[in-house]
């Protein structure tokens, strides 16, 4: 029988685009640059939509991180906004 032969990895297999020297852009993070000027651990983030600059365009207003709509604002907002000024 022929024996089963085991390739051992020496280095992590996701290499950093930036050859190591290029850093994460959060603040406090020394990973290496993987993309987006993220590691590959922000860039996660980031895709997911857990960063302050998201993927997407989030709602103008305060700590409302949906998706939005028009004008800059989600639904909900929106409709809060505009409903007042139509109403006047």
């Amino acid at each position: 029988m022929a024996e089963a032969q085991t390739t051992k990895l020496t280095h992590w297999p996701r290499t950093a685009k930036g050859s190591g020297k290029k850093a994460c852009t959060v603040e406090g993070c020394k990973r290496p640059y993987r993309a987006k000027s993220y590691c590959f651990f922000h860039f996660k983030k980031w895709r997911q939509g857990e960063l302050p600059h998201s993927r997407y365009r989030t709602c103008s207003k305060a700590d409302c991180r949906v998706k939005t709509m028009k004008a800059g604002l989600c639904e909900k907002h929106y409709g809060e906004t505009y409903k007042k000024e139509a109403a006047a």
